[in-house]
């Protein structure tokens, strides 16, 4: 028994801290690169960069109504394809129609949308709950004056990236293909920077609450600029009198003591969800509309905080429940999304890395000095530049949203997404490069213990 509760904990473990992300993606990356095109299996059975694309741009509808056809899409897939296979490289020109072009079908109903807009609508509402937690009383955002340093750095974190990739353009006279892409860098993925975080930092040192903090801000600020930059088409407006509409349902079922989340995501959730996706904004993000309604804890326990579990809140009832799912659709999105060729290493990967390797923690340091020095504000206790170096680095792992951002900005398939996701993928660089920043700057993990841990984490 006790082997199992190992054994069990372990891969529970393993799915927390988003290994079936990382083991979809490594997987991804494989298939598209032919590596399980095996010639002893059946010509059925091997896993090809062609079958690759084939399987995500499957219009499901087929199933039922007979006709087995890809659209569109699939065509474009091959050109992007034969453009490969003729090694364009990053100082080759691009077309503006593979530039500039979009999806001529963008609701179809394939395994990609699936898995982009409908599950991945769970995961912006669960990360859309964590923001509207931490503007709760006791939450990171709640208190302006402990937030306000946090905050600009926030801004430092986005505007930076996007500036050194929009220059980037300009220098390589590359804008009017690439310059869409400009919110790509501005990323940080929570879930990976928090787990390096606390390798460079230890579990008790306030920039582990400085960085919670900021990577909360760039979500909030994620979910708007994926609905207001990044449309799938025109919008219609008047479909966003279904998306107040839904709001106000999910007001009067939380008026009226309904405590199962099941009614709030299958009515006025669902309400939601289509709105977005008839008003043409991306419908991932169909779900944030109602999370604040849910029926909810009046202060938040921290991101991360495990006395959460313990919390049986409509809204907390709705994470616990989605969280592991949650993980699983992570997985397929990496799985959907993260199938480049090696070879699509270009001009939109240099962009990408330069604005989140060098944007992030410029702007990052430079907005906290701003904050320090012009406004008179105060860093967390505990923290000084080293720390703050340190910590714009490790923000610099964008991956998730950023792999998200990359199909959002570019709508077509082909070399120029390609070579804008190879750059979030290979964001895993700041990883090893914050650790050597903190070995160079002689950066201490500091240790959980009793009070001063409390203190730390209020600061």
């Amino acid at each position: 028994m006790t082997g199992h509760t190992q054994k069990t904990g372990l891969i529970r473990t393993l799915i927390n801290n988003s290994f079936l992300l990382i083991a979809g993606t490594l997987f991804a990356l494989l298939w598209a690169n032919g590596v399980f095109n095996l010639g002893a299996l059946p010509e059925s059975l091997r896993l090809t960069p062609e079958n690759y694309v084939e399987f995500f741009e499957f219009d499901l509808t087929s199933i039922w109504s007979g006709d087995h056809h890809n659209g569109d899409h699939s065509e474009i897939m091959a050109d992007g394809d034969a453009a490969e296979n003729q090694a364009v490289t990053s100082d080759d020109p691009v077309t503006e129609d593979a530039a500039d072009g979009e999806s001529s079908n963008p609701h179809g109903f394939t395994v990609h949308f699936l898995i982009n807009d409908m599950f991945m609508a769970l995961f912006f509402a669960i990360a859309a709950k964590e923001v509207w937690e931490s503007m709760l009383p006791g939450g990171a955002l709640s208190n302006p004056r402990k937030a306000a340093t946090p905050l600009l750095a926030t801004f430092g974190g986005i505007a930076g990236p996007a500036l050194v990739y929009l220059i980037g353009c300009m220098m390589t006279g590359q804008m009017s293909v690439f310059g869409d892409g400009w919110a790509v860098p501005c990323a940080t993925d929570i879930a990976f920077s928090y787990l390096v975080a606390r390798m460079i930092f230890g579990g008790g040192h306030p920039a582990i609450a400085f960085l919670l903090l900021l990577a909360i801000a760039d979500d909030a600020a994620g979910l708007i600029i994926l609905a207001v930059a990044y449309p799938q088409a025109p919008l219609e407006f008047a479909w966003f009198g279904l998306t107040a509409a839904a709001m106000l349902l999910a007001k009067i079922l939380s008026k009226a003591r309904v405590q199962s989340h099941w009614v709030y995501f299958l009515g006025p959730g669902v309400l939601s969800w289509f709105s977005f996706y008839e008003a043409n904004i991306h419908a991932a993000l169909g779900l944030v509309p109602i999370i604040p309604f849910l029926p909810h804890a009046h202060t938040d326990l921290g991101i991360f905080a495990k006395q959460e579990l313990n919390r049986h809140d409509t809204l907390n009832e709705f994470e616990h429940f989605w969280k592991l799912p949650v993980e699983f659709f992570l997985g397929l999105f990496g799985l959907a999304n993260a199938g480049v060729v090696f070879s699509s290493l270009g001009t939109g990967t240099w962009l990408v890395l330069a604005g989140l390797l060098v944007g992030k923690p410029v702007g990052i340091t430079g907005m906290t000095f701003f904050a320090e020095k012009v406004l008179k504000l105060e860093k967390p206790a505990g923290m000084d530049y080293r720390h703050v170096v340190t910590l714009g680095m490790v923000a610099g792992i964008g991956f998730t949203v950023a792999l998200f951002v990359s199909v959002a900005a570019f709508t077509v398939a082909g070399p120029v997404q390609d070579s804008v996701k190879m750059g979030a993928l290979l964001s895993f660089a700041a990883a090893p490069l914050a650790i050597i920043i903190g070995k160079c700057l002689r950066v201490q993990p500091a240790k959980l213990s009793g009070t001063s841990t409390e203190e730390t984490a209020d600061e």
